[in-house]
């Protein structure tokens, strides 16, 4: 009896085991029966009819990345292209991923080949070595658009390369070098410009400051005679304040004068112009020493 039961229980776990199916993180399984769509299992463990129930397709529920192979592309102005995209997508309804598009993976390739073809032949060359942004928004919009019903969520397109012919990049790259020339003399050219705007400056400034400088004395000067002048005639006036209020008569007066001519005979000069009221005073002079020897 025994050695019955074991092989039973053997085959029971064995049945056990094929009938238990478990579903990963991330994952979902596309379940038939008799060849029907029965169910979507999610995450988990599921039990499952041999030969009746079947597993048709597991599909991760993770964003993907396709890296497709160039496309030869005609832009507007007739230059021939290759240009190679990514795609990255995700699965978005299990069920019209597995039974509304053969191949999926081939279907937003062939997709992708053609929507890049449309936008890129309505552009120029220029436009689309410099319009990247704008191409992968479009075909972002077209792709997310038809692929909806296949149940694939398009999130993201990238161009990789854009390949110009051979000639085309070497005129390209003549373009670029004489333009890097053209913007070097054109700086080389700013900065003499530059310099020779800052040497005038400075040439400028230290004319004004030795203008400056030379008025500046100038005024200085002129303050000091002007303030010599002023003194002079302050003590000229007190000068002649102090003989008004000393009551001096014209004799006195005359006699200061006397004295100054004196001061001038001394000099170099050899003609001598006395006023008419020296002269007279002169003979007061003479007539009072001759008064003083009489009475001696």
């Amino acid at each position: 009896m025994p050695f019955i039961i074991i092989p039973l229980l053997l085959l029971l776990v064995a049945w056990v085991s094929t009938c238990l199916v478990i579903v990963k993180q991330a994952e979902v399984y596309i379940v038939e029966r008799l060849g029907a769509y029965k169910a979507t299992w999610e995450a988990g463990p599921h039990l499952r009819i041999p030969v009746i129930d079947r597993v048709v397709r597991k599909i991760s529920l993770k964003e993907q990345v396709s890296d497709f192979e160039p496309q030869a592309v005609i832009t507007k102005d007739n230059v021939s292209l290759s240009v190679d995209s990514v795609v990255y997508w995700r699965v978005m309804d299990p069920t019209k991923f597995t039974y509304k598009v053969e191949r999926p993976i081939a279907a937003i390739e062939n997709l992708t080949a053609t929507t890049l073809r449309n936008i890129v032949g309505d552009m120029t060359l220029d436009e689309t070595l410099t319009s990247r942004e704008t191409v992968n928004a479009k075909m972002l919009s077209v792709l997310d658009e038809a692929t909806n019903n296949w149940g694939i969520d398009i999130t993201r397109v990238e161009l990789q390369n854009i390949n110009p012919p051979t000639q085309i990049r070497e005129a390209m790259e003549r373009q670029m070098k004489a333009e890097r020339d053209r913007r070097a003399l054109v700086i080389e050219a700013e900065g003499k410009k530059q310099a020779a705007i800052t040497e005038a400056e400075g040439e400028k400034e230290s004319a004004i400051l030795k203008a400056d400088a030379v008025k500046e004395r100038r005024i200085r000067e002129a303050q000091g005679e002007a303030e010599a002048i002023l003194a002079l005639q302050k003590a000229e006036a007190q000068g002649l304040a102090f003989l008004k209020q000393a009551e001096v008569d014209k004799s006195v007066l005359t006699l200061k004068s006397l004295e100054a001519m004196k001061e001038v005979a001394n000099g170099q000069s050899t003609k001598i112009i006395i006023p008419s009221e020296l002269q007279n005073l002169g003979g007061l002079v003479a007539t009072a020493k001759e008064v003083f020897k009489d009475g001696e």
